[in-house]
């Protein structure tokens, strides 16, 4: 746990030791050679230059000997470390532990929506869910019609839209045809079919070429839901590029009409749901922006709301935290065979979870995937795990659930939005800037540094935290107030930057 620390550093407060068995601590500031420090009442002087963020031994560590940090084992030393070393990838060998699972033995109950729970402003839909946003959606069937989706998009550039209209986005992207039948054909299926049925999307229009593998049909027809608010249609019948963009826009038209009626109302916050996401990560995200994230999860999950942990590769080495959370034994397994399944994934292209962490990640300093994961983890908060779902699934259970994505941030985030997230919180050491078309996504900067250096792309800073300033529970409680906020209307960094990242999670072979 988070020491109180404050914003001058001093030789108790210049590290921070987050469990008694750790036997490294975090450098809160750059450390010089020959400073003197004292943790926990244990005096340490620094051998060499250490930078913030990276860790120091807090006594000599013999080669074999597992190193800590969190309580858990995130490697073993490989040559001796004295105390007041630097440990890093240099010198900690990163191996996959063998964890022991506490199963659940029994049924906790889901949470179910408090009468009492604060409101924000949003969009009811006929299936009951909520939107935070109003926008007009184009999707593209294929790469053949993203071209044309996005020219629809931007013709309406600069055009004074109607009352209550957010946008008109365009979802290109570069799958669609040269697709197997089965899995990877079903799973981009669902990710587009999640992003046309939105909360955050008034009306939608599916665009192909027209002999795709993944035809339009399959979108429309009468068993397709929002009749009223969706229509397909294909270059190939439509006259071309120009005569599919006059039609589109005809049909937006009448998009319009029906948006433009659509009022903000108070709309009980148990409707969020949040997806929780981190990207260039560092050794701060462990300490303040995930617990401080994690906290307001807790929040939600109190009100019968629902957030939706992400990103399979960064809970391996830390899923035996998640798993004595479980609801019951059945999803304790479910969220195990999202790790199996993945695991053999990436075998198929002889790869490791260990590939992982990127240069920014271990640059931040994170030196493993192993403690990259127990630090994602906190983004959960201490909430029981209610659910588990696929790439793209409908996310219908309230409280804290998890989805199986990759750790790959745009894919991961195409995932949760087509799972039904209205709002998506991305913690970040390093500035990841990314958004997507329909749904804001508010950035909480680990460091103070990055929420400096990148003003415009941050919302909120939990470098306060290990400044002094805050503290994880009055971060976490910014960060709710601040989702309800935006719910209401509030624009995010990324929106306003523009930001629409949008990329399917392609899992098989190119045909």
């Amino acid at each position: 746990m988070l020491v109180e620390i404050t914003a001058v550093p001093n030789a108790e407060n210049s590290v921070i030791h987050l469990h008694p068995t750790d036997n490294v601590a975090v450098a809160r500031v750059p450390l010089p050679a020959g400073a003197e420090l004292r943790v926990d009442g244990l005096p340490v002087t620094v051998r060499e230059a250490i930078p913030a963020g990276h860790k120091i031994a807090l006594w000599d560590i013999a080669p074999g000997e597992t190193v800590e940090r969190y309580g858990q084992v995130i490697g073993r030393a490989k040559s001796p470390i004295d105390a007041g070393r630097h440990i890093h990838t240099h010198n900690l060998a990163y191996e996959e532990l063998a964890l022991e699972y506490e199963f659940p033995t029994g049924e906790i109950a889901v949470p179910t929506p408090r009468a009492d729970a604060p409101s924000f402003l949003g969009y009811p839909r006929e299936d009951g869910r909520a939107g935070t946003r109003n926008y007009i959606a184009v999707v593209a069937a294929s790469n053949c019609a993203a071209h044309a989706a996005e020219l629809i998009a931007r013709s309406y550039e600069g055009q004074t839209l109607p009352p209550n209209v957010d946008g008109v986005v365009a979802f290109p992207h570069g799958e669609g045809c040269g697709h197997a039948f089965g899995p990877d054909m079903d799973q981009l299926r669902r990710t587009l079919g999640g992003v046309l049925v939105h909360p955050n999307v008034s009306a939608a229009l599916i665009l192909g070429l027209g002999c795709e593998v993944n035809q339009i049909d399959h979108y429309l027809g009468a068993g397709s839901p929002r009749t009223n608010r969706l229509v397909g249609m294909t270059l190939q019948t439509s006259g071309g590029t120009p005569g599919t963009l006059a039609a589109a826009r005809r049909e937006i038209a009448r998009f319009f009409e029906q948006a433009a009626a659509e009022n903000r109302v108070p709309v009980s916050a148990s409707k969020i749901v949040l997806g929780l996401n981190c990207g260039g990560s560092d050794s701060f995200s462990g300490i303040t922006a995930n617990p401080a994230l994690g906290f307001c999860s807790d929040l939600l999950a109190e009100l019968g709301a629902t957030s939706v942990l992400a990103e399979t590769p960064e809970i391996f080495g830390a899923e035996h935290l998640l798993v004595r959370r479980a609801r019951n034994r059945e999803i304790a397994d479910k969220l195990l065979g999202c790790i199996a399944r993945y695991k053999k994934y990436l075998n198929r292209f002889e790869g490791s979870f260990d590939d992982n962490p990127s240069p920014g990640n271990k640059e931040g300093g994170l030196s493993n995937i192993l403690e990259k994961s127990l630090g994602a983890v906190a983004k959960g908060g201490t909430s029981p795990l209610i659910d588990v779902y696929e790439y793209a699934e409908k996310v219908t259970s309230p409280g804290f659930t998890f989805m199986n994505t990759p750790g790959y941030d745009p894919v991961s985030l195409t995932g949760l939005a087509a799972g039904g997230c209205n709002l998506i919180a991305f913690t970040t050491g390093r500035g990841s800037a990314i958004g997507f078309p329909t749904i804001p996504v508010i950035k909480i900067a680990t460091n103070t540094h990055t929420f400096r250096a990148m003003p415009d792309n941050m919302d909120v800073n939990a470098g306060a935290i290990s400044d002094g300033e805050s503290t994880i529970q009055q971060t976490g409680r910014q960060i709710f107030d601040a989702l309800l906020e935006i719910a209401s209307g509030r624009r995010t960094c990324a929106e306003r930057l523009g930001h629409k990242e949008f990329v399917p999670w392609r899992i098989g072979p190119v045909m």
